[in-house]
């Protein structure tokens, strides 16, 4: 197996990808190889004495900002580590790609360079959420902030069968994230696509509120990706926040003190289940290849936890079968 790495995407690279390659070379079975792809010398000087006959260097000459518009990068930036990456998916020389950069870069190459699986309309982003109940999956967060119904209805398939397929969570329970619990309740938008998911879906179990997302019985929370983005990011900020608090709370008191330090295995259990570095990236669900896109201010853990979810990804064979699975629902030929 040939995993590829974008060694110059995100807020901490080339250094957090090379380490999170190095952190999971020890757990990953000798036969997996790494290929980093960017700037030959920033790469070779973060290597140092790191050297290891599993990694190789693919160079390239230029970079993507965070900042640049995602969908004209294939052309103007035809040698960047994004676009030679999943070119080297696309021509059979690398089983993933794996990215902490410009998320519209990834998205809009991923979908020009691999193309869409038969009967995709929109790829989509799912992200692994974890709760007391267990994981879910958001989805989309952020690929389609302008879904339609039959969109949605796709985001709901293909996230169902990653997670049961990759998550071994079988048949999950499909809610649709809504203002309230009624039929008739959100925008248009959402009180068609809950009578489109009621038509198709078995597993369908109704809209659930933003005060349920972590509690209700649904294991796939379907939503357009303007609301997505905003629901994973108001997460990730209020974890940090309570975290920090927590911290400054301890720290102020003596008494506290001494309550923290006992307390300390536990909270550094929940830090673990709740922490997205944990789980690493999320799949692009719906084009022909398995590119997964990390937070841009990934570590060298959340690049590791990247990794694995990447070979998981292709050792369950995801995107053919996600093509049988769409045939199934969609009665697309393949």
């Amino acid at each position: 197996m040939h995993l590829a790495l974008d060694a110059m995407g995100g807020d901490f690279a080339p250094q957090a990808v090379i380490q999170g390659v190095l952190q999971a070379i020890p757990d990953t079975p000798t036969d997996i190889h790494y290929i980093l792809v960017g700037d030959e010398n920033a790469i070779k000087s973060e290597l140092g004495t790191d050297n290891n006959d599993r990694i190789s260097i693919l160079p390239t000459t230029q970079i993507i900002t965070m900042d640049e518009p995602g969908s004209r990068v294939i052309k103007t930036k035809p040698d960047s580590s994004i676009v030679k990456g999943l070119k080297l998916v696309k021509d059979g020389k690398a089983d993933a790609f794996i990215s902490a950069g410009n998320t519209g870069a990834v998205m809009s190459t991923s979908l020009f360079g691999l193309g869409r699986i038969q009967g995709v309309r929109r790829p989509a982003l799912g992200a692994y959420i974890p709760t007391l109940m267990g994981g879910k999956i958001l989805c989309d967060v952020g690929a389609n902030p302008d879904a339609k119904p039959y969109h949605m209805l796709q985001f709901a398939i293909m996230a169902s069968h990653y997670l049961s397929h990759v998550e071994k969570i079988k048949n999950p329970p499909i809610g649709l994230v809504n203002i309230g619990s009624e039929s008739n309740k959100g925008s248009e938008l959402y009180q068609k696509t809950y009578k489109l998911l009621k038509q198709e879906l078995d597993n369908f179990i109704g809209n659930v509120e933003g005060r349920h997302l972590l509690d209700c019985e649904a294991k796939v929370l379907v939503c357009d990706g303007f609301v997505g983005n905003t629901v994973l990011k108001f997460a990730e900020a209020w974890v940090k926040t309570f975290s920090a608090e927590i911290r400054n709370k301890i720290g102020n008191h003596p008494r506290y003190t001494l309550g923290g330090l006992l307390l300390k295995p536990v909270f550094s259990k929940l830090k673990k289940q709740f922490d997205y570095e944990e789980y690493g990236g999320a799949p692009l669900l719906g084009v022909k290849g398995v590119s997964i896109i990390c937070h841009g201010s990934s570590t060298g853990k959340a690049i590791k936890n990247s990794i694995l979810v990447a070979k998981t990804c292709v050792e369950k064979n995801l995107i053919e079968d996600t093509k049988v699975s769409l045939a199934e629902h969609l009665g697309v030929q393949i």
